[in-house]
Parts: structure tokens; sequence; C-alpha cells
């Protein structure tokens, strides 16, 4: 089973950030969204860190990036919620894991008391 990495959980590690330790094992075989993959390379390129750079370090260490698909669009529409605080790559990355019935690892406490039918693991 791979873990679907959230882009909270992948650019806890790439700053070194705590909780950096409990996502490096996790990325050899790990799963990101295209959607999530778009976050972590925007806000790599907002602190100056060239975007072949930041493809380099993931790939090394196994991280698959994974094509959003109309079931995985459909399903983070229904983890919509008015007053939600989830955004649309929170919920491609929640729907994701659902596809691959596989944990969703993230930065983002609040996701810890979810019920949308997906382990989450929350890295601090």
């Amino acid at each position: 089973m791979s873990d679907v990495i959230d882009a909270s959980a992948a650019l806890a590690w790439l700053r070194g950030e705590p909780g950096a330790e409990v996502v490096e094992p996790r990325l050899a075989g790990g799963l990101i969204s295209a959607v999530n993959w778009a976050e972590v390379l925007q806000k790599s390129r907002r602190a100056g860190i060239d975007l072949a750079d930041t493809s380099d370090l993931f790939g090394v260490r196994g991280l698959t990036v994974m094509e959003a698909t109309k079931g995985d669009a459909r399903l983070a529409a229904s983890y919509w919620e008015p007053g939600t605080s989830l955004s649309i790559a929170d919920r491609f990355c929640l729907a994701l894991a659902y596809r691959f019935d596989s944990p969703a690892v993230t930065a983002e406490r609040a996701w810890a008391t979810l019920d949308v039918g997906v382990e989450v693991v929350v890295i601090r």
C-alpha cells in the first residue's frame, strides 16, 4: 500500500520542518495528486527554489505524481461542505487516498477528525 502525500506534508519535508522525519520514509513508493503537486511546485517557486530541483528531490526519493481523474473530481467535490476548511487540493489528496485505499499523510491536524473513508496520518 502506497501512502498519499498531501502538499503540506511534502512541503514540511522539503523545508525540514517538524514532521519531516515522518514524511521521509513514506516518499519511497508514495503518491501525490497532480493538484497537490502543483501546490508544492508553486510554493517552491515562491520560495525561490528551482522547479526542476524540486522535481528531482522528490523523484529521486520515489514519489509518483498521479493524474487526477473524473472520479477523483467527483469525490473531491462531494467532500465539500459549507464552511469547510478543506481546500480543493486537500480534497483531491483525500480522493486519491480513497481511490488507492491508502493513508493520506498531512500536516493538517483538522484532518484527524474527518469521516471520509480514508485513514489520515498527521505528521505533527
